[in-house]
């Protein structure tokens, strides 16, 4: 198969399809198994996770370039506060979550962010 297909057809996937390709990339294998491993690796219950979370990915990047990360940002934090989340809550379970301390920071501050619109 051409590489300007391949690249075609794996651009029609969209950001799904790049995290694949990465994970695929990061397997060390070729093939059906490289695909196996890396549906895999990407989500918790196995390949079928994987799938899950290719899925998930796909929606919110969509969501993002549609509304933006701040709306979707807001929407996501107002529906856990809405099942009983506080903002507290919330900065526990950040920082017990396996990201970078990067990310957890960005999080953090985006809810500060949140919370000060919010009272003001």
């Amino acid at each position: 198969m051409p590489l300007d297909k391949i690249i075609s057809s794996v651009a029609a996937l969209g950001i799904p399809g790049l995290i694949l390709v990465v994970a695929m990339g990061a397997t060390g294998y070729v093939g059906a198994a490289a695909l196996t491993t890396a549906l895999a690796s990407l989500g918790p219950g196995g390949m079928i996770g994987g799938i899950a979370i290719l899925g998930v990915v796909a929606l919110i990047s969509k969501g993002i370039s549609q509304y933006g990360f701040q709306a979707i940002f807001i929407g996501v934090v107002s529906k856990l506060k809405e099942r009983g989340e506080t903002t507290d809550s919330i900065f526990i379970k950040i920082e017990k979550y396996p990201v970078s301390k990067e990310l957890k920071l960005k999080l953090k501050e985006q809810l500060k962010e949140i919370d000060s619109q919010q009272i003001s």
